[in-house]
């Protein structure tokens, strides 16, 4: 289940897409995490400033248009799990979390 789930259409004007690539464009993973830490840090309320990504893969690409869901899972520890799908397909997923003092 699910700590939070989030949608997100990629808008086909994103500046990304001028140079990322010509004649089909996808969205660089960059801006997958991006936004997976941005919806943490103000749709989960998690402070991110000084957390870090643990862990990422990408998985397929997406592109203009797109309809993405951003899925949130926190373990006991406090690490944030998260997944990201285009329909049934998975895009990417990774992990965020505090640094260890």
């Amino acid at each position: 289940m699910a700590d939070a789930e989030f949608r997100w259409r990629v808008p086909v004007d994103h500046p990304a897409f001028a140079g990322h690539f010509p004649g089909r464009p996808i969205v660089p993973g960059v801006v997958l995490l991006d936004h997976a830490v941005w919806l943490a840090q103000t749709a989960l309320g998690y402070a991110m400033g000084a957390c870090h990504i643990t862990q990422a893969k990408f998985l397929s690409p997406c592109g203009p248009g797109d309809e993405l869901m951003f899925t949130f899972r926190r373990s006991p520890s406090g690490v944030w799990s998260f997944t990201v799908r285009c329909g049934e397909r998975d895009v990417a997923a990774g992990s965020l979390a505090a640094p260890t003092a």
